[in-house]
């Protein structure tokens, strides 16, 4: 479900994504693990292509990844879903009042986000999860039109130094202080931006991050954004 107008900016942002070829090296990627897959993912039809932000066009909050997993966002097409990294993410945006439910598994599984919205630096899968220079600078245009589209926003959420560094950029933030997990810093007088260590299973699995630790920064974020005392005024 979306509340998406037919004319929002962020629809055509979405399209345009989801048809981009600007990357041979990326394209070439997506669609020979789109083809090859996973054996546990053998019977699911993969997206392959380039994955579109997901959520409201006015979000209050917006969080910024580095880049769709092969076998997770890159499957599903929805942000974060698919995998253990986006098993984490929801979970602690569900706690925080932000979801309307802790699982996302794919178009279709009933979840929608509330004054929040998912995105990342670079919209196609890359080897290695690692994308070249060239190629996050032929994505950040998509990430530069998100935000100016994004009416409502007052909290990004960075996931991961990656995500820290690119947005920091965008937004020309200068002097630009070290990735710290729950760093927070003004970037503009309605806009304020929160770090945490991305929910990889590199993080995770060694308790650099802690479920308690992502909590927080979103129960941090929606406080910020004033994301509950809205639904409540409205309901």
């Amino acid at each position: 479900m979306s509340n998406k107008p037919k004319h929002d900016p962020i629809t055509a942002i979405d399209a345009e994504v989801s048809d981009c070829r600007a990357c041979a090296r990326l394209v070439a990627w997506r669609e020979q693990v789109a083809v090859e897959k996973r054996a546990s993912f053998r019977d699911h039809t993969y997206w392959g292509r380039g994955v579109p932000g997901f959520g409201p066009s006015d979000a209050r909050i917006l969080v910024v990844g580095l880049a769709p997993a092969a076998h997770g966002a890159n499957r599903t097409g929805r942000m974060f879903s698919g995998d253990r990294s986006g098993d984490w993410l929801y979970r602690a945006m569900h706690a925080a009042g932000l979801a309307n439910q802790p699982q996302s598994t794919g178009p279709g599984d009933g979840l929608e986000l509330i004054g929040a919205r998912v995105t990342s630096i670079v919209r196609c899968a890359p080897p290695e999860n690692k994308p070249s220079t060239q190629e996050r600078d032929r994505c950040l245009p998509f990430l530069r039109r998100e935000l100016a589209a994004l009416r409502e926003l007052r909290v990004i959420v960075a996931l991961g130094a990656y995500a820290w560094e690119n947005t920091a950029r965008e937004l020309r933030i200068r002097p630009r202080p070290r990735f710290a997990h729950s760093l927070e810093l003004k970037a503009e007088p309605s806009l304020t931006v929160l770090c945490s260590y991305h929910p990889s299973q590199r993080n995770t699995f060694t308790g650099l991050l802690t479920e308690e630790m992502l909590a927080t920064v979103f129960q941090r974020a929606a406080e910020l954004a004033e994301v509950n005392e809205r639904i409540n005024k409205r309901g």
